[in-house]
């Protein structure tokens, strides 16, 4: 059984929605605090799957995901490395992906290129947007309709780069997972670019197409009944987007 380790601190508060998710998906998901791996009580290579979910950690002091993100390269870097060279999916959602750019792991490996930073409506956004499903180089993405739906919740979730080039390598090794649209599934701006995101980036993967970040929320989508209009139009899907992408993760790693 494909073992996926949650990681968790103070501040996190999408573990245990990640973690049904990945139960649901056939995983034996293991919510495990940050300080059980510094410590070397628990052993990051014993799993297959490593997801940093959502949340606020440590209160997003000196910006979302930046202390966090200090704490996993200055302390489990080497686990980190040698996790992404045995080919093992790492996946950061939310401030996990706020983790996984500050922490030089996203969009390409060991540098830091790009951040996440203020929304440009300078408020927190909380609702559901639409997102196209792009031809990326990532596994994590198949079987899917090529406009989806997921909520988002965030106040950092501007995706920018240092320069132009970065995002023209980017769409050119096809590392773009995820973009903002309208219903339609054209490029738009706010409210459905609902942070003024570089390009309508929702979400990148790295080189290798196995790390993976993302702004939306795929655990909050996970059913059919989590959708905002199930009911108006009367959708008999058991299992939706969100719970897909985790199938997906998993059914790689088996």
């Amino acid at each position: 059984m494909v073992k996926v380790i949650i990681l968790r601190t103070a501040g996190t508060n999408c573990d245990l929605e990640t973690e049904w998710a990945c139960l649901k998906a056939g995983a034996k998901p293991s919510r495990v605090h940050i300080s059980s791996i510094t410590s070397k009580m628990v052993n990051l290579l014993d799993y297959d799957v490593l997801i940093i979910p959502g949340g606020f950690s440590y209160g997003d002091d000196l910006g979302a995901g930046k202390v966090l993100a200090n704490e996993i390269t200055l302390k489990v870097w080497q686990q980190i490395e040698k996790f992404r060279e045995k080919g093992r999916p790492i996946i950061g959602i939310c401030n996990g992906f706020q983790v996984l750019v500050k922490g030089r792991m996203l969009p390409f490996w060991n540098k830091q290129t790009a951040s996440l930073v203020w929304n440009d409506s300078g408020r927190f956004e909380d609702r559901w947007v639409y997102l196209r499903v792009e031809n990326s180089i990532s596994p994590f993405f198949k079987n899917m309709p090529e406009i989806i739906r997921f909520p988002v919740a965030h106040a950092e979730g501007k995706f920018i780069l240092k320069n132009k080039s970065l995002l023209k390598n980017l769409e050119e090794n096809r590392q773009v997972i995820l973009r903002y649209v309208n219903p339609s599934g054209e490029i738009a701006s706010y409210p459905y670019n609902p942070n003024g995101s570089t390009a309508a980036i929702a979400g990148v993967c790295d080189e290798t197409g196995l790390v993976v970040g993302m702004m939306p929320h795929p655990e909050r989508a996970a059913l059919g009944i989590h959708h905002p209009d199930w009911l108006r139009t009367q959708s008999k899907e058991i299992y939706s987007s969100g719970f897909q992408f985790f199938k997906n993760v998993i059914e790689y790693c088996s």
